[in-house]
């Protein structure tokens, strides 16, 4: 059980293109227990996890971010090397993806509060950026932590005139050994916020500082870090970061159901009250003066059995009716 008496903070792993899990666990601490997030002293995150990092510290769109991890993992799947093909460049279209979701002023948002974990090329020790002078230096942190050597390049990029590579090489969940830090990992282990696989494993590796049990839902989730599964599979992972946070905050009492839309911004909470977010041809009610199509009983028939299939089916019945509307629109265009 945790204590917030004495504050908390919250720490992301690095994971690669699994941070849509990430995507899925901000999800739900932004609409059951948006205090989490508000009141946290640090958030920390390691290459992938800094990226949900610096969106929740810094108030981003958490629909658009999904949006783009989804249109980069779909621009990586298009060729036949995938992201390692020599015409893909991974931190170009990242860069290109921050400057677009990041607010004006997140640099000043994020100073102080946010900590991205970047190795020293030089010696390969750990540090932690938490000052940001313009948003141009937040996204050049960002690059750095997020750099995997050889498969992103073979120049590591710089911050401050200082070269990094990813995070994760030298501290992949920082503050984990903290008391009141929320430890949040793609992989099953024993972070606070995890998958709990099936399976049972006697073996547990740790990698500068992540849990990961030894059985073959990690191996299977270690290959989609690096080489991006189908949206359906990235789909479920989101709904499964939602589903693994929710399960946490109610295993220590800590849901807050009093504004549970306290984390969405204006333009998302009017989504979030509209139409259903994959309505179809056909699914739409009649307008009153709009000609009515008639049609016979099976017709009928079919045309409900085809919603009925399409609609929602990649969606997890236990949590669909959680799922924020405006992150459920982005998934099912993404389908």
């Amino acid at each position: 059980m945790f204590d917030l008496k004495d504050g908390w903070n919250l720490s992301f792993a690095g994971c690669g293109f699994l941070g849509i899990y990430h995507i899925g666990v901000a999800s739900c601490l932004l609409e059951q227990a948006p205090y989490l997030v508000k009141g946290a002293s640090k958030i920390y995150g390691a290459s992938a996890g800094a990226l949900t990092a610096t969106m929740l510290a810094s108030g981003a769109s958490i629909a658009q971010c999904c949006e783009d991890v989804f249109e980069m993992s779909k621009e990586a799947r298009r060729r036949n090397l995938g992201p390692l093909h020599p015409r893909f460049n991974l931190l170009k279209v990242l860069r290109a993806g921050l400057s677009r979701v990041l607010p004006a002023q997140a640099h000043a948002l994020a100073s102080g509060r946010l900590c991205v974990s970047l190795t020293r090329v030089s010696d390969g020790r750990n540090e932690l950026a938490s000052r940001f002078d313009s948003n141009e230096e937040l996204i050049q942190a960002l690059i750095c932590s997020c750099f995997i050597p050889v498969y992103c390049g073979l120049i590591p990029p710089s911050f401050r005139g200082v070269r990094y590579v990813d995070g994760g090489i030298s501290n992949n969940l920082p503050q984990y050994e903290t008391r009141n830090t929320i430890t949040v990992s793609p992989f099953a282990g024993e972070s606070d916020i995890c998958p709990r696989d099936g399976s049972f494993s006697l073996h547990e590796l740790r990698f500068t500082n992540t849990s990961i049990h030894v059985n073959p839902g990690n191996i299977c989730r270690l290959t989609r870090a690096l080489f991006p599964p189908e949206p359906k599979v990235m789909a479920e992972m989101c709904q499964g970061g939602y589903g693994d946070a929710l399960r946490f905050l109610r295993e220590n009492n800590l849901l807050m159901r009093d504004s549970p839309s306290a984390g969405l911004s204006v333009s998302e909470l009017k989504q979030s009250t509209s139409a259903c977010c994959c309505s179809g041809p056909g699914d739409s009610q009649s307008v009153p003066g709009e000609a009515v199509v008639t049609e016979t009983a099976t017709e009928w028939v079919l045309r409900r059995l085809r919603l009925l299939r399409k609609r929602h089916w990649w969606l997890d019945e236990q949590i669909i009716h959680t799922l924020p509307a405006p992150l459920k629109k982005v998934l099912c265009e993404a389908m």
